[in-house]
């Protein structure tokens, strides 16, 4: 199984929907969740300061 990090800037706060389906980011393809989750606290640490801005880990098979 592999790993990848997406997100980038919502809308708003709901992170339901993206200001620009364009703006989507993906990150990966990681080996493990450990590699996935360091480069995720990277990206989230860099975002911090902005609200609207989400990033999540997912598997994928």
């Amino acid at each position: 199984m592999s790993y990848f990090v997406v997100g980038g800037l919502y809308k708003n706060t709901s992170f339901n929907e993206f200001v620009d389906d364009s703006e989507k980011e993906k990150y990966g393809p990681f080996e493990t969740y450990q590699e996935a989750k360091k480069y995720w606290e990277k990206i989230s640490w860099e975002n911090v300061d902005h609200c609207n801005v989400r990033y999540i880990i997912l598997p994928h098979k």
